[in-house]
């Protein structure tokens, strides 16, 4: 592991100075006053959110390392955009983005069960159950039953629906517009830059939780955007917490982080012997120097993680430092299912795990996760019925909370276009 004193700039840093602000500096761009809950509480700002904002921006739908192979499928359901969707690999081994709809009679390709569904396609082909036409994994359509029974048939012209999609640092993102505005690259403008370079991709043991919960997304992307609320929501969970400094704030365009460092906390004996295990060497040990030059740029030791959010509903847990295994993050995602529901998925990645004992430290890690997120879904559903009750017209931010007055004004912004 590179020992670095916490005193000495990354090389490369410099080249990310621009985005860092103090709070001061937030303060003055984003402002100090209230922010209304109106987004939160009217039923038709949601019906805009689902036409100017979930059907013309790139959103997160898969990893690659989730269709690692030739054939490899998963389908996405989302109701935001009324849709089901289909992530492939195909015979090329390119990852592409389909409609899940054939187009014969609109059934669905893939048959699903709940949210997502992963397969393996037979052959490089999907075939839908309903009449049996059959398509390739690049979406075109190969074979139809029975074919001389159609007067005018232009297979040609009716292969799945391709819906665009792109790759950022390994994290499959699609846009439903016919022609989005921007390319990926240009979406994420320099936060894609900012957070390139991390190994990502080598963290593909995944431990994944979702649910839905009976409140606007906001609520619970703001819910999981702040650490205000650490020393009391995680009393149970996080015991002998000790603080935590938000700084170098970055405003990226409709992206944001911070950096937040720890004060510590006083762990229970077996949470300590498992983190022994996983910190004993520079496999699974803190690794300050794995991460992007811009992120820490000081190496300060009592990192705890980046909170990097990329607009408008997917949040990435950054870390490799104090209290962590080395390759490892988690990522949050909110997912409108109607104006007051959300399904909420939570992923914990790590390394994959070389003996028992590290499989072991690794489970007891992610649950200590797990219970931390256990206790932040339990607030959602309460603060959903407390702004729907008329009783509070805004809210009153502080300056850890500044991702939630970025993204409202992001989204104000959006929906004013």
């Amino acid at each position: 592991m590179n020992e670095l004193s916490g005193n000495t700039p990354v090389p490369g840093a410099d080249a990310f100075g621009h985005l860092g602000r103090s709070t001061q500096q937030i303060r003055s761009e984003l402002g100090v006053e209230p922010v209304s809950v109106a987004a939160i509480r009217e039923p038709a700002v949601y019906a805009l959110e689902r036409e100017k904002i979930f059907k013309r921006t790139w959103l997160k739908v898969a990893t690659e390392w989730e269709i690692p192979e030739k054939g490899d499928y998963k389908v996405k359901e989302m109701p935001v955009a009324d849709a089901s969707v289909l992530i492939v690999r195909g015979k090329d081994g390119k990852v592409r983005a389909f409609h899940n709809v054939c187009t014969h009679r609109g059934n669905k390709v893939v048959p699903t069960s709940g949210f997502e569904t992963f397969g393996k396609s037979r052959a490089n082909v999907l075939s839908c159950r309903f009449h049996g036409w059959v398509f390739s994994t690049d979406g075109s359509l190969r074979s139809v039953p029975m074919e001389d029974g159609f007067g005018k048939l232009d297979k040609a012209c009716l292969g799945l629906r391709e819906i665009a999609c792109d790759i950022w640092e390994g994290f499959v993102f699609i846009n439903f517009a016919d022609k989005p505005e921007q390319s990926l690259a240009e979406f994420l403008g320099d936060f894609g830059k900012l957070f390139a370079g991390y190994p990502y991709a080598e963290a593909t043991s995944a431990f994944r939780y979702a649910t839905v919960l009976e409140c606007n997304w906001k609520v619970a992307l703001y819910a999981f955007s702040e650490g205000y609320h650490v020393p009391t929501i995680h009393a149970g969970s996080l015991p002998g917490f000790r603080g935590i400094e938000h700084s170098d704030f970055k405003l990226i365009g409709p992206h944001a982080s911070s950096t937040i460092y720890g004060l510590g906390m006083e762990s229970a004996e077996s949470t300590a012997q498992f983190a022994g295990v996983l910190h004993a060497d520079a496999e699974h040990g803190p690794r300050p120097d794995l991460l992007p030059p811009g992120i820490n740029p000081m190496r300060r030791p009592d990192f705890q993680f980046e909170l990097p959010n990329i607009f408008p509903n997917f949040l990435i847990h950054l870390a490799a430092g104090c209290g962590y295994p080395g390759i490892a993050y988690f990522t949050h995602q909110f997912w409108p299912l109607a104006h007051g529901r959300t399904l909420w998925e939570g992923v914990n990645y790590f390394r994959p795990a070389r003996n028992a004992a590290e499989r072991v430290a690794q489970l007891h890690t992610n649950a200590i996760h797990r219970n931390a997120w256990l206790e932040d879904t339990g607030t959602m559903e309460d603060t959903f019925t407390g702004i729907r009750s008329g009783a509070i017209d805004d809210m009153f931010l502080m300056d850890q909370e500044f991702l939630i007055r970025h993204a409202a004004r992001t989204l104000d912004t959006q929906l004013a276009r």
